[in-house]
């Protein structure tokens, strides 16, 4: 077989003719995990790249194809990345988007374990403790956190799940979740996996359905968050409320 000469080059850039300090196993042992780049991350998630190609080169091209945002690659599945991208398989699409759901769930484990009922003081709280739920989602989830007097967050509860464009929402679970945990105030929380974090005409007449179904057990709807990946919308700061 005929090798050009730039397959020559390919060939010279395998993982094992790297330097040790250049392979990212050996360097996440020698240096530890956190010193790897995003590319040498993705390579160790994949373990082979193609012939003549190194795990590493696979890596960047499909990082660089994606503007070396993380976030973009976390909401692919597995049959996305298999049909878009050559040297991808079943097995080494599995293999990410486990990676990815594994550190999802890490992630959720310290916050809870770090900040079981926390105290809600504004927007930013209810969006830092429910944006890992949401926003890498691509279905719509409808969430609601009941609250004490002091504002302290008692439970948090997911009373719908849907499509990529809507959710239906029963209010009367909503108020049977409030009225079983004696709840003072309750958070209305959902998602817009189309990234627009305006709210629909949909949304608006749900957020005054429960308002006005809550207001007869004296229980306070004190805001609506529409989540999206890195943003997010209050009802409360916007004035509607």
């Amino acid at each position: 077989m005929i090798h050009s000469e730039n397959d020559k080059k390919a060939a010279g850039s395998l993982i094992r003719d790297m330097s040790p300090d250049e392979k990212p196993r050996e360097k996440a042992l020698s240096s530890g995990i956190e010193s790897l780049s995003p590319v040498e991350l993705l390579a160790i998630v994949f373990g082979s790249g193609l012939k003549g190609k190194s795990v590493v080169e696979l890596s960047r091209e499909i990082l660089s194809d994606i503007d070396f945002r993380l976030d973009n690659l976390a909401v692919m599945g597995p049959h996305e990345l298999v049909a878009k991208y050559n040297g991808i398989g079943p097995a080494k699409a599995i293999s990410l988007v486990a990676a990815i759901e594994l550190g999802r769930r890490c992630q959720r484990a310290f916050e809870s374990r770090n900040d079981m009922n926390p105290v809600i003081n504004g927007s930013e709280t209810v969006f830092k403790i429910m944006r890992h739920a949401l926003e890498m989602n691509q279905t719509e989830e409808f969430w609601v956190l009941f609250l004490n007097r002091a504002n302290r967050v008692m439970s948090r509860e997911c009373v719908s799940k849907g499509g990529v464009s809507s959710t239906l929402v029963d209010v009367k679970v909503v108020m049977k979740h409030a009225l079983e945990r004696l709840a003072s105030s309750i958070i209305l929380v959902h998602n817009h996996p189309s990234g627009n974090m305006k709210p629909s005409a949909a949304d608006d007449t749900l957020t005054e359905k429960i308002r006005n179904a809550a207001k007869l057990f004296d229980i306070l709807v004190l805001d609506h968050l529409i989540i999206g990946t890195g943003e997010y919308y209050s009802y409360h700061d916007n004035g509607k409320f």
